[in-house]
């Protein structure tokens, strides 16, 4: 098997099977694909989408990234609890009450607009522009760390990396995005009726692989929020503590765990 250099590679189609025919089985209305930054989630439940809807399943795709915070609301609660949380990604910039709403309604066959996020606007688009949906059989919910549980208080006390140690000092920014998890994200994590999870090799190959990601992105529209390397380095380094405690607790909630090899291909 060649090595998959870009997750725009795809899967092999018999893990896309495989993965269809976890979705399919009985009880499962919402399917979750955790993957971390980079790890082919949402080009994994793309491929899945596209081999349902040629067997005549009705499928809607929704992911975490497409209910953040806009940027104006992110802006506001910058200036009231911290800095840094004015950038997308952490827990605590999403809207979970938007989330919730929809895949209750995807669930009960209304129909219903899908969020839409535009990733180098930095903004979430306007509702006039999501598409509407009706009844479908399957929902694919992807995201960086569904499922994923808060720490402990005395896991925050110590920085993990340089954004943490300069300018989350006094770690009130980790805890917010920690009480956040623990506290506003269970009723979403509830509406998963089962989860694959991506596990990379370890988080060190995150950087490259959301670099790739980068550059997809920026094949597709140069915007003025690309990102060059260092300030893909620095993104990152805001997903690392939510990313590390994925990678430790996931295969102990996942219902499958798929081992990924640092080019991406299934080890399993």
């Amino acid at each position: 098997m060649p090595p998959r250099l870009h997750p725009a590679a795809g899967f092999d189609a018999p893990l896309v099977e495989r993965v269809l025919a976890d979705a399919l089985a009985p009880g499962v209305k919402v399917y979750g694909i955790c993957g971390l930054q980079g790890s082919g989630k949402s080009t994994l439940a793309a491929q899945v989408a596209a081999l349902a809807r040629s067997r005549g399943q009705r499928v809607a795709v929704l992911s975490v990234d497409d209910v953040y915070l806009g940027r104006g609301e992110r802006q506001r609660l910058a200036r009231r609890v911290h800095p840094l949380l004015a950038t997308r990604g952490p827990p605590g910039t999403h809207d979970v009450a938007l989330a919730c709403t929809t895949l209750d309604a995807l669930r009960a066959g209304r129909p219903v607009p899908l969020p839409r996020f535009d990733k180098l606007a930095d903004t979430r688009l306007p509702p006039s522009r999501w598409r509407r949906v009706d009844t479908v059989d399957l929902v694919l919910f992807e995201g960086w760390f569904l499922a994923t549980p808060p720490q402990s208080p005395d896991d925050l006390r110590e920085p993990i990396n340089a954004i943490e140690r300069d300018e989350d000092r006094d770690g009130v920014w980790r805890h917010h995005c920690n009480e956040a998890l623990g506290r506003d994200y269970p009723s979403l994590w509830s509406r998963i009726d089962r989860l694959l999870f991506l596990q990379p090799p370890g988080f060190e190959t995150v950087p490259q692989w959301r670099w790739q990601q980068e550059q997809a992105l920026q094949s597709r529209r140069v915007g003025p929020h690309a990102m060059d390397r260092p300030r893909v380095e620095r993104f990152v380094q805001l997903f690392e503590r939510v990313s590390r405690q994925a990678l430790r607790t996931l295969p102990g909630i996942a219902d499958w765990t798929l081992r990924l090899d640092a080019q991406r291909r299934p080890l399993d």
